[in-house]
């Protein structure tokens, strides 16, 4: 059985960092581009970032480029999220998610697998 469990959500304040964690079990993590996404009340889940299986490739949207790093350790079988410079506009419930389709993977239609979501508020 596939599990994604993410970790490290919480409240910050504007300007601040903070780093989500994905630990995935149940797969051959290696073998998986992942990534993350996000969705805030009232709006469509949206693609924040993603990363090939090796950790060479990634892959941002405009609205976190400079801000945000997807790293990941295939020896954990674990992706990151390291999110500086924090925005209101970032508050929302973020998720991470494996695909086998690559890491310039950003419709999540192309990502099979899914973690129930960490929620991140940020404060102004």
């Amino acid at each position: 059985q596939v599990q994604l469990v993410e970790s490290g959500g919480g409240l910050v304040q504007a300007g601040g960092s903070q780093r989500l964690s994905c630990a995935a079990s149940g797969l051959t993590f290696s073998r998986y581009a992942m990534g993350w996404f996000r969705q805030a009340p009232g709006k469509e889940r949206e693609f924040v970032a993603a990363i090939g299986w090796s950790g060479h490739n990634t892959y941002y949207t405009d609205f976190v480029k400079g801000r945000f790093t997807i790293s990941r350790d295939n020896a954990k079988n674990t992706v990151y999220l390291q999110m500086n410079s924090l925005k209101p506009e970032d508050t929302a419930v973020y998720y991470c998610a494996a695909s086998l389709y690559g890491y310039r993977t950003d419709s999540a239609s192309g990502y099979a697998y899914w973690g129930q979501g960490t929620q991140v508020t940020v404060s102004s």
